[in-house]
């Protein structure tokens, strides 16, 4: 049994303050785009996992974990043999991991036929991180709380990205270091994601969106060099540039295909690691 888990970009994300156990409140949109993993599931008697990025090919990896989650809740006695093929750049901020664990979950739910509904499988998501609930269903979401409240939106007008893998040092702990670079006076109240959801709500095109991340207000303090690939983008035509989620892939919004894959060569030209989606 073949699944792909696709990653996704942060439309709008906002940070609206800290709360009492450590996390932070987050309002967010979400978009899945089409640069994907490819997962293979084979029944087994136990579980085995493998990937073809020695990176990340440990019992640590969220397919494991969600693999086991599954078996433990459900009771079911068998396994699977896994094999993740991956596409998506690993530690960018696109969702690779939660998107795995997701698809994890609905595909071992078919293959183990356990018949649990959506809802229970979003239910276990949570568990396992705060964006995989939202990779269950995937498309266009608002997410709020840690991110793991999801309200489906309608699709996005056609669009495609490009995206930019910046090769700088990544901090151990990446999410925290963002958070932690942080002020108060960088909280919102998750105004700009409303207006967002609204406007995509009402059908408006990728003109009439106004892309935001918290984020981008301290990316170049915590990643190192950060600044001279937005720059390269600017200069290669990028009309605005934006941080996914916590970094440090950076990406821009094209209306049309020539005007993407013109932006794509011209990053791919000066050796940029870039990649080109919808």
């Amino acid at each position: 049994m073949k699944s792909y888990a696709y990653a996704k970009i942060n439309i709008t994300f906002e940070v609206l303050g800290r709360r009492d156990d450590g996390y932070h409140d987050i309002a967010t949109v979400m978009q899945e785009i089409d640069l994907k993993d490819t997962l293979e599931f084979e029944p087994a008697a136990s579980l085995r996992f493998d990937c073809d990025n020695a990176e990340i090919r440990s019992p640590d990896n969220l397919v494991v974990k969600a693999a086991k989650l599954l078996r433990k809740v459900s009771g079911y006695k068998g396994g699977a043999k896994i094999m993740l093929k991956k596409g998506i750049p690993v530690a960018a901020c696109l969702g690779g991991g939660s998107s795995d664990a997701a698809a994890t979950l609905v595909a071992l739910n078919r293959l183990w036929k356990l018949k649990l509904s959506t809802d229970a499988l979003v239910a276990l998501a949570a568990e396992l991180g705060s964006d995989v609930p939202y990779f269950i269903r995937g498309g266009t979401a608002l997410a709020e709380g840690r991110g793991e409240r999801i309200t489906p939106l309608p699709p996005l007008p056609q669009a495609y990205v490009v995206l930019v893998r910046p090769s700088v040092q990544i901090p151990e702990a990446k999410t925290k270091s963002m958070y932690g670079a942080l002020r108060p006076s960088h909280y919102s109240k998750g105004g700009r994601t409303k207006r967002i959801a609204s406007a995509v709500r009402r059908g408006a095109g990728i003109e009439g969106l106004a892309l935001y991340n918290t984020f981008d207000s301290v990316a170049f303090e915590v990643y190192e060099g950060l600044e001279w690939y937005w720059e390269q983008l600017i200069s290669s035509g990028a009309a605005e540039v934006h941080l996914s989620g916590a970094g440090p892939t950076l990406f821009t919004l094209l209306a049309d295909r020539v005007s993407a894959q013109r932006l794509y060569k011209s990053l791919l030209d000066i050796g940029l690691e870039t990649y080109i989606g919808k």
